[in-house]
């Protein structure tokens, strides 16, 4: 199992920034987060400091939002996506997605339910709830 450490996961967003705007070719994965973080401009400073980046904390108290966590939910969403798992994700989102105009902002309430599953999961010791995960996503289209 793949299992980055947190440096290699900032240092994976910063090289794909990076290369991204020096017009460098991306791997497959690589042009995913690209397109990720192109939707984000607000993190593009932050990307651009690998060094920086990898020093940086972010911590609920101070406010910050984590912009590592944040691309990475979405590319793991995307990758989800992708291959319909848990299976029935791929309609969901495209459901959310018509209902609220954007994939984007899909995304963001698909990471609401992501992070409640998780959350529920480490809480009660159990594996991750995917059926339950969906049905978040679901009753989101549906409002």
């Amino acid at each position: 199992m793949f299992a980055p450490s947190q440096h290699d996961v900032r240092l994976f967003f910063c090289e794909a920034h990076r290369k991204h705007r020096a017009g460098e070719p991306l791997t497959p994965i690589e042009a995913v987060a690209a397109d990720w973080i192109a939707e984000h401009p607000e993190y593009h400073a932050e990307l651009a400091d690998a060094e920086a980046a990898k020093a940086a904390s972010y911590q609920v108290e101070e406010g910050r939002s984590n912009p590592f966590l944040h691309l990475a939910m979405h590319l793991s969403i995307s990758e989800q996506i992708g291959i319909d798992q848990p299976r029935g994700i791929k309609q969901a989102c495209e459901l959310l997605s018509h209902r609220l105009g954007s994939r984007h902002e899909a995304h963001h309430q698909i990471m609401e339910c992501l992070g409640e599953m998780i959350w529920a999961s480490q809480r009660s010791g159990l594996p991750p709830d995917g059926e339950a995960y969906i049905d978040c996503v679901r009753r989101r289209a549906m409002r």
